[in-house]
Parts: structure tokens; sequence; C-alpha cells
């Protein structure tokens, strides 16, 4: 007889500890109950009525809340409650030594739910309200109670009957200025004709009309003053509990044709109580400024001294802002009518100048005149100057220990004009630990001047709304990297270009002007042993001179009016060498074609166009899970003298925000795979052309420490590649053919896991190639056929680990 191994054992062990522990606590749970008193153990909705199965499961769903529900059963682990059992061990078999002092931690324990008929009773009652405010006016709510072996379930029967839509809507409002606002405004009423009634939806609805009546200037409106009225019609529809046939034949007579239960609805907007006049329009009289007012500040101080300007007086100790800039920030003028929308832009403006770290707006109403508003504001500086000291310790697979330091300066109020100035300088090494000492790999140095005015400028003016937000950018650096006795690159970028918002979902980006150039300078033996063997390598090391304009439109509606489902949409369209070879000519005409920009800086310029389209899509799925989707596109295409993209414009593949069931670089172009030596240390694919599709469902796992991070889940589906707009005789297979798309796209799924710090994100994905454009096993690159999720050697080479910071998308 074979004898098991002694870790065998041990888990057969562990295993027989298990099941008796389960088996006793399905059995013992209700040792403890008094006489009269039953184990709650389950809960269950049974929903019917003619409305669809899915509106049925939310219903469900719903009604299960513990909002609803008030009592709810014990959790079961393993088809038993195992935390009851346990919580029995410890306040009634009094269970005390180290090992039930480890298994009997708080977290593992829950007291038994003593089924009370009352909280049943309880939940009925708020399960009609909710269905009442959900449309369902006559709903019925009945429960059965099951007890055996002192264990109790109930069953709450729910018929919800049909709900109503509302079919007309009247407005009963005696104020005709009033009542012109609200019919203006009709189209964007959330009570409408068709729709499904909802108490709640009177609710938003009488929030939009106060808003919208409030934003028209009526400052002492009261949102009390709006009442609904609702009519049912045609009640002959609903069962007849005395004559239940006349029931059926009121339905047949006087409803003939008709598919819904509908309701009127009328809106009255009532007039002042204490008044018999109508509500009153307020309009801005004077504004009061106050620059540089502290928190624990007196308005009235008398030593503060005061300037009156056009639209504004100001109040201040200290000039914080040039009054023309403070008095252009300040997104209010007398004689304006008083509107909330108004306030939200003016305190919105002051804060996205960036002086101050406090806004306050007031209205006041003054003694000597009537319906008017003056508005106080109140402004709390920030420090003008910031400086920050940064140091960075890394290491990686390329070196030992790498260090950078960074200093940062920033003046975020150049010469009381709101005017920004940041400078930026870096430097770092990386040093390689050898058997004589450390060497130095690699250094590294840096620095860059941006400056940021919070308006267009421009020489002449430009309408702008209220909501623009605008900025102008204009940013200088460069910076120079050396690998010893490998490469020198130095790079030197410029860009000058506006930002702003067009409306609340809406912001563009045009840079009229983006300058790039790259320099590289190769150590000889360095580039004739690796990067000439290597064409791909080769021109990742080609000198690049890219001056253009960039133009940019983003819409994101993620607010809180699209909680449960929202979208973003980004397109990027950046055009290379047009004013460059402007400037390459003029030079070539002043020196009779003896020099130009191209000869001064020995490096061609750059000519191509290209356009990036990025969509995405987020839905919630209930409070604990959501879908995201994203859809981007992108190709560049050369012209005049340029036959390909320079290489830092070019596209890639893979990686932990692509395509994680390959590394980054190392998928494309199209059907083509790069096998050699140099390839798998230096993974460089590039394409002209990018496609690529995501699909994530996002869910929460737990929390840990108290709450502060929340471990979260995810599966993913990737899709896609990058392509060669024209034939490469190098890379076979590399070029984009329409009829080839579905063979050339790659697949790859997985799943992962994120730590969610609230602040920050740390995100670690595992992906595995479902369809792979370069296998020749399967017409279409199916690869699942040749997973081995047994050997080693496989999962190390076709399983990826992704290590990166926030989402992929």
């Amino acid at each position: 007889m074979q004898l098991l191994p002694n870790s065998k054992i041990l888990l057969l062990k562990q295993l027989l500890l298990l099941a008796v522990i389960l088996t006793l606590a399905a059995c013992s749970n209700t040792k403890y109950l008094q006489k009269d008193q039953t184990l709650y153990t389950s809960a269950k909705v049974d929903v019917k009525g003619e409305i669809l199965n899915s509106e049925k499961q939310d219903l469900r769903s719903s009604l299960s809340s513990k909002s609803l529900m008030t009592q709810q059963p014990n959790k079961k682990l393993l088809n038993s409650r195992i935390k009851v059992w346990l919580y029995n061990q410890k306040y009634n078999e009094k269970k005390s030594n180290w090992f039930w002092n480890l298994m009997l931690a708080k977290r593992n324990l829950e007291e038994p739910v003593v089924y009370d008929s009352a909280k049943t009773k309880e939940s009925v009652a708020r399960m009609t309200s909710y269905l009442h405010n959900q449309g369902f006016f006559y709903v019925t709510v009945n429960y059965e109670e099951k007890t055996a072996r002192r264990k109790t379930s109930v069953t709450y029967q729910v018929n919800t009957g049909r709900n109503f839509v509302i079919d007309k809507i009247t407005y009963t409002v005696p104020d005709s200025a009033i009542l012109q606002l609200v019919k203006a405004n009709e189209k964007l009423s959330l009570v409408q004709k068709g729709v499904v009634f909802k108490s709640a939806t009177l609710g938003s609805e009488r929030e939009r009309l106060t808003r919208l009546i409030k934003d028209a200037g009526y400052y002492k409106f009261n949102r009390d003053a709006i009442e609904f009225s609702v009519d049912t019609l045609n009640k002959a529809l609903f069962r007849n509990t005395l004559n239940p046939f006349e029931g059926f034949v009121n339905i047949f007579n006087e409803n003939k044709g008709r598919d819904k239960l509908t309701m009127d609805v009328e809106i009255r907007i009532k007039n002042p109580e204490d008044s018999t006049d109508s509500w009153q329009k307020y309009h801005i009289g004077k504004i009061y400024a106050y620059p540089d007012f502290s928190l624990n500040a007196n308005p009235n101080d008398s030593s503060l001294k005061q300037d009156e300007r056009k639209f504004i007086t100001i109040r201040s100790h200290q000039e914080i802002l040039k009054p023309k800039i403070l008095s252009r920030s300040i997104l209010l003028r007398p004689g304006e009518a008083y509107s909330i929308q108004r306030y939200n832009n003016a305190v919105n403006k002051l804060y996205d100048i960036g002086v101050w770290q406090f806004v306050t707006l007031q209205y006041k109403e003054p003694k000597d005149s009537v319906n008017t508003l003056d508005a106080y504001v109140f402004l709390t500086p920030r420090r003008r100057q910031e400086l920050g000291l940064t140091f960075e310790l890394s290491n990686s697979s390329d070196y030992t220990l790498g260090s950078g330091v960074t200093l940062n300066y920033r003046h975020i109020n150049l010469n009381r004009t709101a005017t920004q100035l940041g400078m930026a300088l870096s430097t770092g090494i990386e040093l390689v630990r050898q058997e004589s000492g450390w060497e130095l790999q690699s250094k590294q140095f840096g620095g860059e001047v941006s400056l940021t005015w919070p308006r267009f400028a421009l020489p002449f003016n430009i309408k702008q709304s209220n909501r623009s937000n605008v900025k102008t950018r204009l940013t200088l650096g460069a910076n120079y990297l050396s690998r010893v006795e490998k490469f020198d690159v130095t790079s030197i970028n410029a860009s000058y270009g506006y930002d702003w918002n067009e409306t609340l979902y809406k912001r563009w980006i045009i840079r009229p002007i983006t300058l790039n150039y790259v320099g590289v300078s190769l150590d000889p033996t360095f580039r004739d042993s690796v990067v000439n063997t290597n064409p791909y390598l080769k021109r990742s090391f080609e000198p690049a001179l890219i001056g253009g304009e960039s133009v940019s439109f983003i819409f994101s509606n993620q607010d809180l009016l699209h909680q449960n489902h929202y979208s973003y949409f980004r397109v990027n369209v950046e055009e290379s060498g047009l004013w460059l070879s402007g400037i390459n000519s003029l030079m070539n005409g002043i020196s009779g074609k003896k020099t130009n920009l191209e000869t001064l800086t020995n490096v061609n310029i750059s000519n191509f166009v290209k356009i990036e389209a990025d969509y995405r899509h987020f839905w919630k799925l209930g409070l604990h899970s959501g879908l995201a989707t994203r859809a981007y596109a992108g190709v560049g295409i050369p012209y005049s003298y340029s036959q390909v993209l320079p290489y830092i414009r070019q596209f890639t593949s893979g990686g932990p925000n692509s395509i994680r069931a390959w590394r980054l670089r190392t998928l494309g172009p199209g059907s083509y795979k790069d096998s050699s030596a140099t390839a798998q240390a230096f993974p460089d694919q590039t394409g002209d052309m990018k496609l690529e599709g995501n699909i994530e469902y996002r869910f929460d796992l737990l929390r840990m420490f108290g709450g502060s991070v929340n471990l979260k889940g995810a599966t993913f589906l990737d899709m896609g590649n990058i392509w060669m707009i024209r034939k490469d005789s190098t890379r076979p297979g590399s070029e984009f053919r329409f009829n080839q798309l579905y063979h050339d796209l790659a697949m790859g799924t997985g799943a992962g896991l994120r730590l969610d710090f609230s602040f920050f994100l740390i995100r670690l994905d595992w992906g595995i190639p479902l369809k792979v454009p370069y296998f020749t096993g399967n017409k279409n690159g199916w690869y699942v056929s040749e997973w081995d999720l047994k050997d080693s050697r496989w999962r190390r080479e076709n399983i990826i680990w992704n290590i990166a910071i926030g989402y992929p998308f």
C-alpha cells in the first residue's frame, strides 16, 4: 500500500475540519434562540404585472434594498451561515484559546437575525410607497411567511398592474411673465407626454422650474410656490374587488384600443402668499470687490482703501490684481438681472484665474433701492510664489540604481496680471553595479519655462462666453540625454497656443505654433554593431525637425446629470512642415539658395498630417460595477518630400494602455512578426495607422484598511493593430489591406486588480492572446487551441503582466 505524503494528509485534515465546521454551522444556529423566536433565513421578492421583464428585474433589486426591506437575513458562505455559528461560539459557547481568538475576530462574526413580523409589515408599507412614487398607483404588496424547524423565510408578492404614462400637461400660472418663461422652455421639461409617470420626476421638475425662474431674475422665488395636480384617467381599468365582471366590462367599453393607462398633470405656480402682487424681478446694483479679504476680516473696516471704477468698487489694503484685470474678471455688471447661472459663472471665473484661494459672492438688498441687489465679492489670495524640490529613486532591469532631482518654481500672479510663470530644472543619473564597483550608465538634464495668461493673447479682441475659461500658453524646453558609449540625444521644443471651454461639455485646444527638434549623436561602435544592423532601431535614432500646428476638440459630459452613463470624445488634427517650408523657402530666396533651415540644422523638415479620434463610453451597472468601452482610430499621412512619418509621431500597439496581451511595441504592423535577437532586446514596431477597441468590466471586491483603500477587479477584451500605409518590402504583411482587416486584428483578454487610494490608482493586468495575426496554425489567427496553461515556459512567453498607474482609459 502506498502512503500519502504528509502535505496531502494535512490538506485532507483541513478539508475534513472545514466540512465539520460547516455542518455544525448549518445545524446549530437556532440552538440559542428563545422559545418564541425563529431565525430569519431568506427573503424573496416575486414581481408580477404587465411590465417588461427587465423592469421586473430592476424592481426586484430596488425592493430588496435595505432602505425598503428593513430586515435582512444573515448572509451565507458556502451555503452555510458560518458567521452566525462563530458568533454563537464566542458569546454562547464562550470559546477562548489562541485558535478561537484567531477565528472569532469581530469581522468574522454576525449576530443571528431573529424574525420580526412587524418589520415585515413595515417593509410592505415602504415597498407600496416606493411603487406609488414609481407610478404604480394601484399596486398590491402582500407577503407569505414559511416557518420550519425554527427558521422563517418570507416571500413578498408584488403585483404592479400597469403603470401610468402622462397624457396631457396644463399650466396654471397667474403671472403672465412667468407663464411665458415656462412655456418658452417647455421643450426642456422633464414632464412630457408619453413619459412614464414617477413622483421623482415631479420633484426634479420642481427643481428645474425653480432654477429657471430664479435664473430669470426672480431672486425671492420660492420652490414651494410650485404645485402639481395629478388626475388619473380611466380608473375602471383597475380590478373591482366587489364585482370583477363589472371591471372587465368597463375595461372593454371605456378603453377600446387604449394600450396604456394615462393621466393628466396640472402644473400650478402660485403668486407670493404674503402679497397680492406677482413675483418681482431683481437686478444687480453696485458691485463691491475685496481682493485681499482674509477669512476673519470686516468688510466695513475703515482702513480699507476705496477705488471707484466703471463697473466695480474695489476695497482693499493692497493691490493684488490690476483694477482693469480685476474688473474684467468679475462677470457681473450693474443693471443685469439676477441669475443663478451668472452667480456660478462669476465664482468659477475667479477661481479659474488661480490667484485666490477662496471666493465668496454674496447679495444684499440695499435700503435705498427696490428690487435691487448689491453684490459683494470677497477674495482671499493665495501665496504668490511656490518653490518645490522632488527626489526620485528607481530600479529597473536596465540599471541597478536611478536617481533624479527636480526643482520647480511657480509665480501665480506675475506683475499683478494673473499671468503664471513656471520653471522646472531636472537632472538624473543611472548607475550599474559591476564587480569593479559602480559605473555611470546614463545622465540627463533639462529645463522648461512656461507662461500662462488667463485670456486670449491676441492683437485683436475675440468674443468669448462666460464659461470659456481661456488660457494662453507659451512653453519653451530643452533636454539632454547621454547614454555612456552609446548615444547622445538633444531635444528642443516650443509651443504657443490656446485652451478654452466652448460650453460646459466642449473644450478646444489650439496650438498654431509647435516646434520639436531632436538631434542625435551615436557612438561609432554602437552605431555599427547595433543600430545599423536593425533598420527599425536605426530609424528610431534619426534626427527630426517637426514644426506645425495642431487642433484638438474634446467632448465630455461626465457630471451629476449623467451619473449612470457618460461619454468622452477627442479628435486631434496635427500638421507639420507647412510654415517651416515657408521659412525654408524664404531663407533660400534671401541667401540665393546658399543656405536654408535644413542646411543649418542638418535635418530634413518633416511634412505630414496626423489625425486621431478617441471615443469612450462608460455605463454604471448598479452600485459596485460598471462597463467601460473605447474605440480609437488614427492615421498619419506624409506629404511633399517626406516619405514616412517621423519616428516619434508613428503609432505603436501593445502595453498596459493598449492591447494588454502584448508587450509595448511588440505587436504589428499587420501580420508581420520580427523574431530577430535585436527585436527581443529592442522591441520597436511602429506604423502609420492604428485601430483599436477595448471593453472592460469593472467591479468592486472589498475595502481594506478601514475603507481607505478599495480593491477592485476587472475583466477585459482588447482588439486592434497598427499598419503601414505603403508596402514595406522588409516587413511582409505590414501594409493595410481592407480585405485582410479581420485577419490582421489582434485580440487579447485577461483580468486585473486595482488598488484604489482615491487620489491615485495602482493597476495590475494579466493578458493572454486570443487571436494572433502572425499565427499560421489557423486561417484567421485564432490562438485559443494553442493555449497550454500547464506549461510554465508557454505561460512565460504568452501571458503578459502589466503594472501601471491609473486606468487604461
